[in-house]
């Protein structure tokens, strides 16, 4: 989803004049949220990485013009799967802006793999990408900025390995000390096997997903139909493809 947002920038307390407004080069503003099993509810917060991709713009002298937003979707997933993502290209190919702000190199990508192909391909478009916390990391292409690139992406993967080896290991903890069995998030066939009004619907979403996938449908033309079906995700919005592949698995 994007908004075209008029924003009125202040710098220092005073507000830019007309001239200043116009002379500041124009830029889109992305932010991607992952899945909501994320802890804590500002860990992905929009606002936090609006704000900073705010603040990074008015301090290099860019104007945003339009936010586009990715929630609920995976740092590993391929930016050609992204809506959000997909809509910002589009307007970028209609329009002639040729700036992407993120908030950080991770909310662009947390897998490394995922973020150099990005980064490559958007490089080929001749679209600069512009990291918030650290600018120069997508925008310079020496051995060393690479190397950088490629660290922070690593880090990225890593602290996401960590975070859910760290959960599994509570889970098995505390099985050993109760001796119940700790589950992880379940399964969407597991939620849909639940004899609940919830269980039910979900089972009924599982059910359309798979007959959109017999006709041939892609993944996110799935996300699309069950859209339309009236079934989105926990936040009302429509699925990922990475979602929609899991109901399906």
């Amino acid at each position: 989803m994007y908004s075209i947002l008029g924003l009125s920038v202040q710098t220092g307390g005073n507000t830019m004049s007309d001239q200043e407004k116009r002379q500041r080069k124009p830029a889109i503003g992305y932010t991607r949220t992952s899945s909501a099993t994320n802890v804590g509810d500002d860990k992905d917060s929009v606002a936090r990485q609006r704000k900073a991709i705010q603040a990074h713009a008015n301090r290099a002298g860019y104007k945003i013009v339009a936010w586009f937003d990715d929630p609920a979707v995976n740092g590993s997933d391929m930016i050609d799967v992204r809506p959000g993502f997909m809509a910002a290209l589009e307007m970028i190919a209609s329009n002639g802006v040729r700036t992407i702000i993120v908030e950080t190199a991770n909310r662009f990508a947390r897998d490394l793999i995922v973020q150099e192909t990005g980064w490559k391909r958007l490089q080929a478009d001749d679209i600069t990408l512009i990291a918030a916390d650290k600018p120069d990391s997508f925008v310079d292409d020496t051995p060393t900025a690479v190397l950088v690139r490629q660290i922070l992406g690593a880090v990225a993967q890593f602290d996401k390995a960590m975070t859910v080896a760290k959960l599994r290991g509570a889970r098995e903890r505390k099985r050993r000390k109760t001796g119940d069995k700790v589950e992880g998030r379940k399964s969407w066939i597991e939620q849909g096997q639940e004899d609940s009004e919830k269980g039910r619907k979900i089972a009924k979403m599982i059910a359309a997903a798979k007959r959109l996938e017999s006709d041939g449908l892609s993944l996110r033309d799935i996300a699309a139909g069950l859209d339309k079906l009236g079934h989105r995700n926990e936040r009302g919005v429509t699925f990922s493809p990475s979602s929609v592949k899991s109901m399906l698995a």
